[in-house]
């Protein structure tokens, strides 16, 4: 068991179901686990489910919701150096995001910031072990002058456990 903090957005139907179009395709594995999200802190196990909640409230108190406006799409490799991701990366947003997952990881979580890659904020929609796959899928993406315009009003604490998320607590951003 594990917990997470999740940004889900709040886009439009349209953007939504293209997304969820795309991710049934090329991400669906993670499709039918997660709705589109930006996580803001990964995966945590060595906290109880008290401290963290309570870590999170303490560290979010004050924070205002967002604007952000993705217009692109990005190739990741992942850590384990055995697949790519495709990811939306907001254009509009971005440093916002950054200081949320900076501000999270200043206290208690702190020992499990990963120094070791870049955290870039995205919303995952697609993989694959091809990076030339990706990278099609990518620049078709890219070429289409992608737009899609949100907000982030709230951060969902979730669990993640037995290939399933559940919301344990829905914090709204002010």
């Amino acid at each position: 068991m594990s917990y997470l903090v999740l940004a889900y957005p709040k886009i439009s139907k349209d953007d939504f179901e293209f997304i969820q179009k795309y991710r049934e395709i090329n991400d669906p594995k993670y499709f039918k686990l997660v709705y589109p999200h930006f996580t803001i802190v990964f995966s945590t196990t060595n906290i109880s489910e008290d401290e963290f909640i309570e870590e999170v409230v303490k560290q979010v108190n004050g924070t205002k919701k967002f604007n952000f406006v993705i217009k692109c799409a990005t190739i990741n490799q992942d850590d384990s150096q055995k697949f790519y991701h495709e990811f939306l990366v907001p254009d509009k947003g971005y440093s916002d995001i950054v200081k949320l997952h900076d501000r999270l990881y200043s206290g208690k979580f702190f020992d499990n910031l990963r120094f070791d890659i870049d955290f870039i904020p995205h919303i995952g929609i697609g993989n694959s072990e091809d990076v030339l796959v990706c990278k099609k899928n990518v620049d078709g993406l890219n070429s289409k002058n992608l737009l899609i315009e949100g907000t982030i009003q709230w951060l969902d604490i979730v669990k993640y456990e037995n290939d399933t998320i559940t919301t344990i607590k829905k914090i709204e951003l002010i």
